[in-house]
């Protein structure tokens, strides 16, 4: 089957989108399928076209920046000849050129199934604002162009104001989670890099500095932590600076951080096999998200199969991976002293929350996943 999977941000830009694309991509080309994507030329160090692990990426480029969106004027001459040569588009939303990409399918006779990853919500102001907008009515004349509509979680969709409107379209599939294995010499080595002492209580967050991952409120909760851990200490894993869109939010919350002195460390963006030792040496993880722009947060997956418990927020779609393994605590959002109080409790017993790894594998391994999508494709064509 060809597929054209068009969105935004491919690799090598990193956030949960574009890696839960980049899993699927890679899992239906292991299946047989002939995968395209269509995206932006971000960087103009990119190549306009290229194959990565079997995968063709199609890059359009960039005139100019609308918050964290990009216009790219080159981009419906090659959406509209790339869909001639597919079976089936899947757009990933939100996106602002999915709504002419799929209503050109259409035209075209062409099944489209939408992937929709969250609602968007962005930081105040005018172009924020128009970005909301604009995004707003694009995922409109998607979803109705759309034959059916992927979202995670069937509780994310009946919580979300624009799914409800199309709920019989929605087919929920968990995101694809990969973890690389990693060895005792691999994870000594990272204690080692990052100087990390057998005797620290190790706080993992993995995210990119954004608002609504709600990092201030783990960097409030730090100091009820380390009243009960004086040796507590967070490994922040991910970019943390430059975040496209979030460079105030940075601004203004460093100088707390800073406060904090040796026990906040940030890793940055580091390898696969790094980010197996990361959790394999946290003693528990947190995604302190604060809204919808949040519809899962695959990384509190990546941790639980790695062994590690989490806490994470009481949001629709975000409290499923705690609720259905029963490897952590949810807490209520924006609460740093809830936060820091389930965090404790993990800390003092952590048997409590383990799960049964082999089966969270397997549930949300990339080939299952890519599986579950094949049998919508094909209902398409029923």
């Amino acid at each position: 089957m060809r597929i054209l999977i068009s969105l935004t941000y491919y690799r090598p830009h990193y956030s949960g989108l574009t890696i839960y694309t980049e899993r699927l991509a890679r899992a239906l080309v292991s299946k047989g399928h002939e995968v395209t994507v269509l995206t932006s030329r971000f960087s103009p160090e990119l190549p306009t076209e290229e194959y990565r692990d079997g995968v063709r990426v199609v890059r359009s480029s960039v005139a100019f920046r609308l918050s964290k969106g990009v216009i790219m004027p080159s981009m419906p001459l090659k959406g509209w000849k790339l869909i001639q040569e597919t079976d089936i588009l899947n757009v990933h939303v939100p996106q602002m050129d999915a709504a002419y990409l799929a209503v050109m399918a259409r035209l075209s006779g062409k099944k489209v199934l939408m992937t929709y990853h969250c609602d968007l919500l962005l930081p105040r102001g005018i172009i924020h604002w128009m970005a909301n907008w604009g995004s707003t009515i694009a995922n409109e004349i998607t979803a109705r162009a759309s034959h059916l509509i992927v979202t995670n979680t069937q509780d994310y969709a009946l919580h979300s104001p624009f799914l409800k409107r199309h709920i019989k379209k929605v087919h929920p599939v968990l995101p694809p989670i990969e973890m690389p294995s990693v060895q005792d010499g691999e994870v000594a080595r990272f204690r080692e890099k990052y100087q990390i002492r057998d005797d620290e209580k190790i706080i993992g967050i993995s995210a990119r500095m954004a608002t609504e991952k709600g990092v201030e409120y783990l960097v409030q909760a730090m100091p009820i932590i380390l009243k009960r851990f004086p040796n507590a200490r967070v490994l922040y894993n991910g970019q943390y600076e430059n975040v496209l869109g979030e460079e105030e939010y940075a601004q203004r919350l460093m100088p707390q951080i800073r406060s904090l002195g040796d026990r906040w460390t940030f890793l940055g963006i580091i390898p696969p096999v790094e980010q197996a030792a990361f959790f394999s040496v946290c003693d528990v993880t947190v995604l302190p998200s604060i809204n919808s722009t949040e519809s899962y947060g695959m990384v509190q997956v990546e941790s639980m199969v790695c062994g590690t418990p989490v806490v994470a927020s009481d949001l629709p779609g975000v409290r499923h991976a705690v609720q259905t393994s029963g490897m952590g605590i949810v807490v209520p959002p924006r609460d740093a002293r809830s936060l820091a109080e389930a965090i404790i409790k993990i800390l003092e017993t952590p048997s409590n929350y383990c799960g049964n790894i082999f089966e969270i594998k397997s549930r949300y391994a990339s080939e299952t996943i890519a599986s579950q999508y094949e049998t919508l494709f094909n209902k398409l064509f029923e």
